[in-house]
């Protein structure tokens, strides 16, 4: 069987959302505990983008 040689240079982007910070997943679930605890439509992106980085990191 030959080798198969596998050209890297065009891999997919990252499915991190990229407005969050590097956070470690701690981080990431008190951010979004400290987000949810008062309602705040205003911060609907912010709460989207920790459960979204969250997400990424259970699968």
């Amino acid at each position: 069987m030959r080798d198969i040689q596998v050209d890297r240079s065009h891999m997919a982007p990252s499915i991190l959302p990229a407005d969050v910070p590097a956070l470690s997943d701690d981080e990431c679930l008190a951010c979004l505990a400290r987000a949810v605890e008062t309602p705040d439509s205003a911060r609907l992106d912010e709460v989207a983008a920790l459960i979204g980085r969250l997400a990424v990191a259970i699968e």
